[in-house]
């Protein structure tokens, strides 16, 4: 298919279906560079839920958009460097491979999610984000205009779509059909607040950044978020419904907790509190990933980045690719003669880049089982989903 679309960016009404930090950093780029925006999230507002855990942004990718949205040092003065601790543990609690950072290494400090997330927000104009507009479809001819159908009733008529709207994308079906499948692997997360106070043992198994350890079949990743928490993640190749496959309910914590005890009863006591000495439930995280390789021919009024584009097993890349693509669409539609124009350059570079990641990241996430990471000096974090 190669519909033209003559319409120059700077008089194109150009739609970001997404307000996560891919989306956003579009947003903020697009407006640095002179280009008008509109941003349309499902949520009702921006502290509807909790944005999840700790992200590391790479020099060679998140900080590259970082810096091209004039948010770098703001980045860096919020970041946490002193995460970028990374430790191996076997299942009885030793510490088998440690990597600390030195002091002044920025290669890839932490931030929360929810910092980022805010830290962009404050960067955009006023009025950029339509709070509430959940995506139902979108429609309208290839060529354009497009139009946004919203679950609320509503439509907005369009001349680009950018869908940032994650693994569940509902822009993704008007440029491909391919679905996210379950990778056989599943997360299950676990919070620890207040951990110095309350969880000092943990605190200290785990130090300033990421721990893991794994013994073949079952995974424990551990991370340092901000503001004194932790977060555990719970790495089992299960199905996708194994919780209720057991006859348990997800809500229903002493259970699965029970459950848990019985699947890790060989680990020690201090690494069995990883998965039994959270504060509150659990949350259920199967993962998923698009088909490799994931492309599509070229529409010359929508296109994708991030998740929407490339969903992989969760393994340091997802933000920092979606900041990376988001920032190079935008630097094409300021610099491109036609919004078409820009689409073909942008997706010329981030499709083959995303389909050699995700090449080597697929089947990846069962890695996390295993006792010892692959490179572990230079592997990419378990990225938080």
């Amino acid at each position: 298919m190669n519909p033209t679309n003559p319409v120059a960016p700077a008089q194109a009404r150009i739609s970001v279906v997404g307000a996560g930090p891919g989306g956003l950093t579009c947003a903020r780029i697009l407006q640095r560079r002179g280009l008008a925006v509109t941003v349309y999230d499902r949520e009702a507002g921006p502290d509807v839920r909790d944005q999840g855990g700790s992200l590391d942004l790479h020099a060679d990718n998140g900080q590259i958009a970082l810096r091209e949205a004039g948010l770098l040092e703001e980045f860096f003065a919020l970041s946490r460097p002193e995460g970028q601790e990374m430790r191996l543990l076997d299942p009885d609690g030793t510490i088998t491979a440690r990597q600390v950072p030195e002091a002044d290494e920025l290669f890839k400090p932490e931030i929360d999610r929810g910092v980022l997330r805010d830290l962009l927000l404050r960067s955009v104009e006023p009025g950029t984000i339509r709070w509430g507009k959940g995506l139902e479809s979108v429609g309208g001819p290839a060529e354009g205009p497009r139009l946004l159908r919203f679950t609320d009733g509503t439509t907005v008529e369009t001349d680009l779509v950018i869908g940032a709207d994650g693994a569940s994308s509902r822009v993704r079906p008007a440029v491909s059909p391919a679905v996210p499948a379950y990778t056989g692997v599943s997360f299950l997360e676990a919070w620890f607040d207040d951990v110095d106070n309350s969880h000092p043992e943990i605190a200290e198994l785990v130090g300033q950044g990421m721990a893991h350890a794994g013994d073949g079949e079952r995974a424990l990743v551990a991370q340092r978020n901000g503001g004194d928490h932790i977060r555990v993640y719970i790495v089992q190749q299960v199905p996708a419904d194994w919780i209720s496959r057991g006859g348990l309910a997800a809500d229903d914590t002493d259970a699965v907790r029970a459950l848990l005890q019985e699947r890790f009863a060989h680990w020690s006591a201090p690494m069995r509190r990883l998965i039994t000495d959270n504060d509150g439930p659990y949350v259920q995280r199967p993962i998923f990933a698009l088909p490799v390789p994931h492309t599509w021919e070229p529409h010359p009024t929508v296109t994708l980045l991030g998740d929407a584009a490339h969903l992989m097993p969760p393994l340091g890349v997802g933000v920092n690719l979606a900041m990376l693509d988001a920032g190079e669409l935008a630097v094409a539609l300021a610099t491109e003669a036609t919004v078409a124009d820009a689409v073909r350059v942008y997706e010329s570079t981030m499709l083959p880049r995303s389909t050699e990641t995700a090449k080597l990241l697929d089947g990846a996430a069962a890695d996390l089982l295993t006792p010892e990471l692959p490179d572990f000096a230079d592997a990419p974090a378990p990225a938080r989903p």
